[in-house]
């Protein structure tokens, strides 16, 4: 990356015809870049906690006799080829390995007795290391090293003396061996079987196949990837699709898409001013999860499920993140019928009292909406007019799990600039943990997003809805970055499934710990819900 710089003062910079046409080419409008420095110039865009969300209080929890009930309902609509699996699969698997990467970049450690010391003193980058190479044999891709290891001429022995880890660190990571430092985590080995080892991705297509088959045989899923991985994607797919294919009588129908560079976001040096590069043109940057809502939006899907990449079992755990899927989709399946009846009743060409009161009521009760002041006073087409707004939206159904202290977001009620208040999904980043009032709310959550939601993308009448109209343009993220040593104010689009949602109609479902299974750093595929039932 060449350096960065910022061209002018704060006060007397401005956008060039070189600018416009750059930015035109990417299909960025001028408008939306200035709206962009704005939000960066802006002092703070935190959201309002009112309360966290809590069981009875925005969070359902079901009966186990609701439960089964809704299986048959989303296995309807599976076997109707409603539904479609959208994975963003684009992060790569290097975050994973960041303890050993560091390590490994560092030439003035060489031998193992400085990891050790440094592990004494308390380093839990060296605490890591030592771990993975105690422990190196039962990661579901120790055959693979092995192998790497043994047409090296080496002795798959002790790794823990001498020098010999950093050939071990070498073969894992580069070019060398198994090259998982630029490998998509998507396509990194997550776990073992008595006939072979599975990719996180193949994790995907056999819970696809298990949930959203049709009756057809089909199973429809969209991953999002990045371009330089394309091909290593398609390599990968044409290796195992047909094996699973076999295996659990499924066709799989697989589509890809890249972020798309119209969603990069603009930069600013600590003085206001957008920085650009050494040859002088606009330093944008991509625009984080939020920007996947493009991707999301032409697929143009009736029922979608999302889910990270790296949260997957193996099969012997599968059960319960099956049924609980179904009963996710067999919640939102039900919930949109009957949005969609309260939609066709305020169709009518003349409305009674009473059809207002019932659409009223269920807003309130079922979907959290309270009517504005004044309500009843309204002229009854302006009342039919807020009805059908609030209820004809996108709808989501979001599992959530207890918190067990993981970093991410969980559900709060949220205070909007209108005074209403809405069920959010809200990360840490969003919120003035300055303010001790805020800091307490926070501190009160009982739940957290593991990122296990279906979501609704068509209106009562089976028509794609623009999910563009639907965003909290404000609830950007903000963050200090540096790039070639130099500081900026970098800026996100609003979530995926945080600000990008903001206005979408949604639901909280508590569903069991035992569906989040993340793997998150190398050491996570330690854990027993990620090793085979039998001892490695």
């Amino acid at each position: 990356m060449p350096a960065i710089r910022g061209k002018t003062t704060k006060k007397t910079w401005s956008l060039s015809r070189e600018d416009l046409a750059h930015l035109r080419a990417l299909g960025i409008s001028k408008t939306r870049t200035l709206q962009q420095i704005a939000l960066l110039q802006k002092a703070g865009h935190h959201r309002k906690l009112d309360r966290p969300c809590l069981v009875g209080d925005g969070i359902h929890r079901i009966s186990r006799t609701e439960a089964r009930s809704l299986i048959p309902v989303q296995e309807a609509g599976a076997s109707a080829g409603r539904f479609l699996k959208f994975v963003p699969a684009s992060g790569a698997a290097s975050r994973m390995f960041e303890s050993l990467l560091h390590y490994h970049r560092q030439s003035e450690v060489s031998q193992i007795h400085q990891i050790r010391e440094r592990a004494r003193q308390g380093g839990p980058r060296a605490r890591a290391l030592l771990y993975f190479l105690e422990e190196w044999r039962c990661f579901p891709f120790s055959e693979a090293l092995r192998a790497r290891i043994l047409a090296e001429g080496l002795k798959p022995g002790p790794l823990t003396k001498g020098d010999r880890w950093r050939t071990m660190l070498d073969l894992l990571l580069t070019g060398r061996g198994l090259n998982y430092q630029v490998l998509p985590k998507a396509l990194m080995t997550f776990h073992r079987y008595p006939d072979g080892c599975r990719s996180a991705l193949e994790e995907h297509l056999v819970e696809a196949a298990a949930t959203i088959r049709d009756e057809k045989g089909r199973s429809h899923l969209h991953f999002t990837i990045s371009p330089e991985h394309e091909d290593l994607f398609r390599e990968h797919l044409s290796a195992v699709k047909p094996k699973h294919e076999e295996q659990f009588g499924a066709r799989f129908e697989i589509s890809y898409s890249h972020q798309h560079r119209s969603t990069d976001t603009i930069a600013l040096d600590l003085e206001g001013r957008p920085l650009r590069d050494a040859g002088g043109r606009l330093y944008l940057r991509p625009g984080g999860h939020g920007a996947l809502l493009v991707n999301l939006h032409r697929l143009g899907g009736d029922l979608v499920y999302i889910k990270n990449i790296d949260n997957v079992v193996p099969d012997h755990l599968k059960a319960a993140t099956i049924d609980w899927k179904k009963i996710l989709g067999g919640y939102l399946i039900q919930t949109q019928r009957r949005v969609n009846r309260q939609l066709e009743k305020l169709q009518k060409k003349r409305l009674t009292k009473k059809d207002l009161e019932t659409g009223l009521d269920f807003l309130r009760e079922v979907l959290a909406v309270s009517e504005p002041q004044g309500f009843w006073k309204w002229p009854a087409e302006l009342r039919r007019e807020f009805l059908l707004q609030k209820l004809n939206r996108p709808l989501r159904v979001c599992g959530v799990v207890k918190n067990q202290g993981e970093t991410g977001g969980g559900p709060f009620w949220v205070r909007g600039r209108d005074g209403n208040l809405t069920r959010q999904i809200v990360e840490s980043v969003q919120v003035d943990l300055e303010s001790e009032e805020q800091q307490e709310i926070w501190s009160r959550a009982t739940h957290f997003n593991p990122v296990d939601l279906v979501c609704s993308l068509r209106d009562f009448q089976g028509r794609p809805f623009d999910l563009r109209r639907y965003v909290d343009p404000e609830a950007v993220f903000i963050s200090r970055k540096s790039q070639n040593g130099l500081a900026l104010r970098a800026l996100e689009l609003p979530g995926l499934w945080n600000g990008a949602m903001a206005d979408w109609i949604t639901i909280f479902l508590e569903v069991p710990l035992e569906t989040f299974n993340p793997v998150k750093t190398i050491l996570d595929l330690l854990r027993p819900e990620h090793q085979p039932p039998e001892k490695c």
